[in-house]
């Protein structure tokens, strides 16, 4: 499981001009799924999620967590993560989860992060969707598991 995660000020998602996930302060979380993900991945990407250290601390230093800060989680999925891009000037998604698949454990990754985590929102699997979001830093990271 792939996660680009941004720490940000505010982020929506929309699908044909409608919100469908919304959240302030914290991070919006792009996921991919790959072939070969399970039980194991789901738990430790929401482990990684809500506690990887993006956030300041009283010396300005990254040393805090979503959860230390109680902010909000938007997790939105993006099997194009997944792509392989080594050769070739088009990428392969060979490497991508199978759409059932992929949907399968993005929604049981949402479901962990609602059981450990007060403010998760999502955007629409399989939706053509637009992502708006404040980037605060820009702080931005690649999480595997």
């Amino acid at each position: 499981m792939i996660a680009l995660i941004q720490r940000v000020t505010s982020a929506h998602v929309s699908v044909d001009n409608q919100t469908v996930g919304a959240v302030g302060a914290g991070l919006l979380a792009l996921v991919a799924v790959q072939p070969e993900d399970g039980e194991p991945q789901a738990q430790r990407m929401v482990q990684r999620l809500l506690g990887y250290r993006v956030f300041a601390d009283d010396a300005g230093k990254m040393n805090r967590s979503l959860t230390d800060t109680g902010g909000d989680l938007l997790l939105v999925s993006q099997f194009t993560l997944a792509a392989d891009t080594r050769s070739g000037m088009r990428p392969s998604f060979t490497t991508a989860a199978a759409p059932e698949h992929g949907r399968h454990w993005f929604d049981r990754l949402v479901e962990l992060a609602r059981l450990a985590h007060p403010r998760v929102e999502t955007g629409r699997f399989g939706a053509h969707m637009q992502v708006h979001l404040v980037n605060d830093g820009p702080v931005t990271f690649w999480l595997e598991t």
